[in-house]
């Protein structure tokens, strides 16, 4: 495309489709002619620029037809897994030339990512290989990184002599949690899975996963996987317009105090199939570590009903053992409201 013919073209027309053509790939001129108010054959001018730059796909006869965002890097690469291996170096030479040109925020936040979780892999997975994944459109970067041993779920299970994998995850929803003091805060897959706007980590039979919905916002999915994944699966996903930073995610969390003092748990963790949160036990595994923070975010979204004995330990109980510790509930149905707010009335 020449400068000239580029130049009259409104910028916000073509980031808008680029925006939105991933969730709407056979409706996204539509979209446009509603959104800016111009002429179908206005919109699909624009649509062919961008087929022209590269930057779209087209699939289908014209009637039919569907556009999707070009993969600008689609990288694959295995590394061997040594003692000696440096996670900052994996990152400098191998991925960084990759995604160079992103926001700085954006570079900021693949890289905290990215070095955390490798060294994960180099420290605890006990795999000989990892897999490093790659993908980058316009809109989107994806970094997968795999590896094939104990798995991350098994080994927190085996290292904290927890009875189930599900309790090994709830641990890990709550950050500091780490086997190795000395090397590690345990705090780096915690802020990882804010940072993203998507986040999947998948071991064994588990998958846990948040999506970010809006600011302090996420859509937090847990399931079985069939077949099993062999060691650890991890998925960073993010737009390559997001308007946070890495320190950004910090701050939220350790507020004008120094360290990790928040911490923000789904408390459909703790809630096994076909099972119900009534009981004081079921409330101390949620409670396990709160004394490590100063705030926590009890988050109900998934959770229908709890039992009286379950809130009563968790919000009158609790407190009183440790008035220090704010135990917010988040997110929580009518039901379950009035059921907490009558055990610290009871209080």
């Amino acid at each position: 495309m020449t400068k000239s013919r580029q130049s009259r073209q409104n910028p916000e027309v073509r980031e808008f489709i680029l925006r939105n053509v991933s969730r709407h790939p056979d409706s996204v001129v539509a979209l446009a002619v509603e959104k800016f108010g111009l002429t179908r054959t206005t919109i699909h001018r624009y649509v062919v620029r961008l087929l022209e730059d590269g930057l779209l796909t087209a699939h289908g006869r014209t009637r039919a037809r569907r556009y999707v965002l070009t993969p600008l890097v689609s990288e694959v690469f295995a590394i061997e897994i040594s003692a000696g291996l440096a996670e900052h170096h994996v990152w400098r030479f191998r991925v960084l030339p990759f995604l160079k040109d992103l926001p700085k925020n954006v570079l900021g936040v693949c890289r905290y990512g990215f070095t955390e979780m490798l060294n994960n892999v180099i420290d605890h997975s006990g795999s000989s290989k990892c897999l490093i994944f790659i993908r980058r459109n316009y809109a989107d970067v994806g970094i997968l990184i795999r590896d094939y041993g104990i798995g991350i779920f098994k080994k927190i299970q085996r290292d904290f002599g927890l009875e189930d994998a599900r309790d090994a995850l709830l641990e890990l929803s709550k950050g500091k949690l780490t086997s190795d003091k000395a090397r590690h805060s345990g705090e780096g897959i915690y802020f990882t899975s804010r940072m993203f706007d998507r986040f999947q980590l998948a071991s064994g039979s588990l998958l846990y996963e948040r999506n970010r919905q809006d600011d302090d916002d996420w859509l937090i999915e847990t399931g079985d996987r069939n077949p099993p994944t062999a060691g650890t699966r991890v998925y960073l996903g993010v737009s390559t317009n997001i308007d946070w930073s890495a320190e950004d995610v910090f701050e939220k969390c350790t507020g004008d105090k120094v360290g990790f003092r928040r911490t923000h748990v789904p408390v459909k963790l703790g809630l096994y199939p076909d099972d119900e949160l009534v009981s004081r036990s079921q409330a101390k595994r949620i409670l396990a570590r709160f004394e490590n923070f100063s705030e926590v975010l009890l988050d109900f979204d998934g959770v229908p009903h709890i039992g009286q004995p379950f809130a009563d330990e968790i919000f009158r109980v609790f407190k009183l053992d440790h008035p220090d510790i704010d135990v917010l509930a988040v997110r929580a149905n009518p039901k379950i409201i009035k059921i907490i707010n009558y055990v610290k009335a009871a209080g």
